[in-house]
């Protein structure tokens, strides 16, 4: 069963003083692309936090979000009060050189100014970066259980797709031998038209129409068509087909496009434009598969 590389997981838990989320996307991409938004207590893991995801995820471009809510009562933003106090002795000073009085404003305006409140650096601790690996796991399974299910639409998709070609392929069979005899009525009858001044060996003439029919068949083809797509249908029982896919999706469209080029019929060229439509959804489609 194939894996769509769109997927989305999240986890979520309570510690004693916190409330932590994460959140896991991931997009089609060439390559493995991992970006990280962490808060500045979590920065230091975001090594061990992109090992923990490649390990797990392949190619595409992922995107975690780690977010964290204080629940405690203990905040770490501390009123600096020494630096408060200087502030407040400073403006009682210039209040009454002013001649203002000071009143409950003063405090909100001190509270304002650089260094009045300081951020006390909180530390990771181990057990709680345990937890956190934990959390990360969990949300990659998320993310993986989204992925396998949009696979399996993708894959339905995709192989419906495959079956039309196949189809119409098999629509073109009862136009060829009609395509064949146009072809030979109408090099005949432009013969005929120029007989009264051109005289030519009519046993050279079959050698050439002989020649030139074997170069417009499209048996071969057809034979390669069918082939590429059962190929196709065989790698999507792969784990990780997306990459080897867009390589027969190129070689599907080669043949359709042979085919379009030697049809010399409308109604094969137009099978072979339904084939070239069902093609595009196909590799469309196929840029999603991991």
């Amino acid at each position: 069963m194939i894996k769509s590389m769109t997927g989305y997981g999240k986890a979520e838990c309570e510690l004693s003083d916190k409330k932590i989320s994460i959140e896991i996307k991931t997009l089609n991409s060439k390559q493995l692309d991992i970006s990280t938004r962490l808060p500045n207590l979590y920065k230091s893991k975001d090594i061990e936090i992109r090992k923990i995801i490649s390990e797990k995820i392949i190619r595409g471009k992922v995107e975690m979000v780690l977010y964290y809510e204080n629940l405690g009562e203990v905040s770490n933003a501390k009123i600096n009060t020494p630096v408060v106090k200087n502030y407040f002795k400073q403006l009682i000073t210039v209040y009454t050189d002013l001649g203002f009085e000071v009143d409950q404003m003063t405090i909100p305006t001190i509270i304002r100014l650089p260094d009045s409140v300081k951020i006390e650096h909180e530390e990771l601790n181990e057990e709680e970066w345990a937890k956190i690996a934990d959390m990360i796991s969990s949300a990659l399974e998320k993310l993986d259980a989204f992925r396998i299910q949009e696979g399996a639409a993708l894959e339905q998709d995709i192989v419906s797709q495959i079956e039309s070609i196949l189809k119409l392929r098999d629509m073109v069979s009862p136009f060829e031998s009609e395509r064949i005899e146009q072809v030979r009525t109408r090099l005949s009858d432009t013969l005929t038209d120029l007989s009264n001044n051109i005289q030519y060996d009519q046993n050279r003439f079959e050698q050439e129409l002989i020649f030139y029919l074997e170069k417009l068949d499209i048996n071969e083809e057809k034979v390669r068509l069918e082939n590429h797509c059962k190929y196709f249908l065989d790698t999507l029982k792969e784990t990780t087909p997306g990459k080897k896919l867009g390589f027969i999706s190129q070689e599907i469209g080669r043949e359709i496009n042979t085919m379009g080029s030697k049809a010399n019929h409308a109604e094969i060229q137009k099978l072979v434009i339904q084939m070239k439509d069902a093609l595009e959804r196909i590799k469309e489609q196929s840029l999603n598969v991991l």
